[in-house]
């Protein structure tokens, strides 16, 4: 199977930026995508930004204009930058990832990592 393992996360004033680090490794087919999700207590776990095959990007519109993700596929590897943070931003952020072919998709999560912004 994929394994994702995370990194990045940390304690941060509002305004300030994190870079969120995910590795994949293991057995990999073809991605068809990979994204970032958060979590805050007594929450529902959020999308927060995707990147598919091509490249293109999605982001939920909280993030917008702030957030962005990228991947390095030599790497193996998906970013989220995250610019001008706010304390609603803070959550346990995931990483997922979705490969395998048509007739058959897998999904794999990250460990998680948390991201607090101070007021």
């Amino acid at each position: 199977q994929v394994q994702l393992v995370e990194s990045g996360g940390g304690l941060v004033q509002a305004g300030g930026s994190l870079r969120l680090s995910c590795a994949a490794s293991g057995s990999i087919l073809s991605i068809n995508a990979m994204g970032w999700y958060r979590q805050a207590p007594g929450k529902e776990r959020e999308l927060v930004a995707t990147i598919i095959s091509r490249g293109s990007t999605n982001y939920a519109d909280s993030v917008k204009g702030r957030f962005t993700i990228s991947r390095d596929n030599a790497k193996n590897t998906v970013y989220l930058q995250m610019n001008s943070l706010k304390p609603e931003d803070t959550a346990v952020y995931y990483c997922n990832v979705v490969y395998g072919t048509s007739g058959q998709l897998f999904s794999s999560w990250g460990q998680g990592t948390q991201v607090t912004v101070s007021s």
